[in-house]
C-alpha cells in the first residue's frame, strides 16, 4: 500500500502571554477562540533562565471538562488538588490530569533559581465525559519509552501506540486498561542533522507538529520555530526532516470529538448554560461535589 504523507494546512504561530500569577510563557494553540485542532484545546511552551518568570506559579484554581497535560523539560514543580494528591513533576516528568466534572489544584515551582521549562496541553473530553470523576497520574521520566532512530535521534512516547523502526511502542498513557476516548497521541522527538522521521497517522484523526529546538520540515515545508503547524488530514502518515541543526518537536495526534464547544476560562463544556452551571458550582462550593 502507497504512504501518503500529510502537509502542513494551517500555521499557528505562538504568542507571549502569561497565566496563573504571572508565569510567562507562549501560546500557540488557544491563542485565539479559532486556533484549536479538535481534540486539542490549547498548547503552552515555557522556558526561562529568570526566575522572576516562574516563581509565582499557578496557585489553586479550578477545572472541568477536560484534561490537561504537563510535561517537563527542565525544573521542578509540585502539583496539589483537592483529592490529596501531590504530584512531583521533574524533568522528563509527566502529569496527566483528567478534571472531568472537577478538579481545583495548584502547580507551583519547587526551586527559586534555574531553568524552568516544558510544555501544558489541554485535551477537550466529550460530552458523555465532562461530568466524570477528576483522575490524576503522575509519571517520572523512567516510565515514559524512549527509543532510538536509525538516522541519528530518539523518540519519547509520551501517549498512545507508536511505531518505531518496525517496532510498536506503547506510552504510559492510552495503552493497557487506559483507553481514552480522543485515542491521542503524543511523542517528543529529536532528530539528528538531517535525519528523517515518519509515522502513520490515523485515518479521520487531527495531527500537528511542533518545533521547538533546531528546524525542520513536514513533507517539504518549512516549519517555523514555536509555532503548531496543522496538518491535513489527505494522508496516513506524518515525515518530518531535520535541517542542517538537527530538530526538537513534537507531535500529536488525535480522534476529534466533532461536538459544539463553550470555553470559558478553565472551564470547556458543551453549552452556554453549562458553563453557567460550572460558575455557579465553583461560587457555590460544589464543583468537586461527588
Amino acid at each position: 500500500m502507497t504512504t501518503r504523507n500529510r502537509s502542513v494546512k494551517q500555521v499557528i504561530r505562538a504568542l507571549a502571554t502569561s497565566d496563573g500569577a504571572g508565569v510567562k510563557l507562549l501560546r500557540s494553540l488557544g491563542s485565539r477562540q479559532d486556533a484549536r485542532l479538535d481534540p486539542f484545546l490549547m498548547l503552552d511552551e515555557f522556558g526561562t533562565d529568570n526566575p522572576d518568570d516562574y516563581i509565582a506559579g499557578f496557585p489553586s484554581h479550578p477545572h472541568r471538562g477536560f484534561e490537561t497535560v504537563t510535561y517537563m523539560l527542565d525544573g521542578h514543580m509540585e502539583h496539589r488538588d483537592h483529592l490529596g494528591n501531590v504530584g512531583d513533576l521533574r524533568p522528563g516528568g509527566v502529569q496527566w490530569m483528567t478534571a472531568g466534572r472537577g478538579v481545583i489544584h495548584s502547580e507551583m515551582p519547587k526551586q527559586s533559581e534555574g531553568r524552568m521549562r516544558g510544555f501544558q496541553l489541554w485535551i477537550n473530553l466529550p460530552a458523555a465525559e465532562k461530568m466524570k470523576p477528576a483522575h490524576y497520574r503522575d509519571m517520572q521520566a523512567d516510565e515514559i519509552p524512549v527509543v532510538a532512530l536509525p538516522q541519528g535521534g530518539q523518540v519519547k512516547v509520551i501517549a498512545g501506540r507508536a511505531r518505531i523502526a518496525g517496532q510498536a511502542v506503547d506510552g504510559p498513557i492510552n495503552s493497557g486498561e487506559e483507553r481514552l476516548s480522543t485515542d491521542p497521541l503524543y511523542l517528543d522527538v529529536r532528530l539528528d542533522a538531517g535525519a528523517t522521521f515518519e509515522h502513520p497517522v490515523k485515518a479521520g484523526y487531527n495531527a500537528f507538529a511542533y518545533v521547538f529546538e533546531g528546524d525542520a520540515s513536514v513533507d517539504g515545508t518549512a516549519l517555523p520555530t514555536s509555532a503548531a503547524a496543522l496538518l491535513d488530514t489527505d494522508g496516513d502518515a506524518v515525515r518530518v526532516t531535520a535541517g542542517g541543526a538537527g530538530a526538537r518537536f513534537l507531535l500529536l495526534a488525535g480522534r476529534p470529538i466533532g461536538e459544539p464547544m463553550v470555553q470559558y476560562g478553565p472551564f470547556v463544556m458543551n453549552t452556554r448554560e453549562e458553563i453557567e452551571q460550572a460558575l455557579h458550582d465553583y461560587r457555590s462550593g460544589t464543583l468537586v461535589a461527588s
